[in-house]
């Protein structure tokens, strides 16, 4: 008959690996979000504004569609507004 403990460990040394790996994941996450600010503090810097930048690279991540759809749709709001 199969110790159940014998089972209970390969799930620890599994539930370990994952864990491990996880752990690792966050540490490169944070060294990929300190590069991240190093390069913005970097480009601003040399006068670019960063909050464009942000925008712009939120904007590359989007379909030309959806862009020009909300795009319009702010156009509209503005003129309603009177600010267009």
């Amino acid at each position: 008959m199969a110790d159940p403990l014998d089972s209970y460990n390969i799930t620890a040394d599994e539930l370990r690996q994952f864990i491990e790996r996880y752990e690792q994941l966050e540490n490169e996450k944070k060294d990929v979000a300190d590069q991240q600010k190093e390069l913005l503090a970097e480009a601003k810097g040399r006068g670019y504004d960063t909050a464009v930048m942000k925008k712009l690279v939120a904007l590359r991540k989007r379909k030309p569609d959806d862009i020009a759809e909300e795009e319009t749709i702010l156009e509209l709001y503005k003129t309603a507004m009177g600010m267009a």
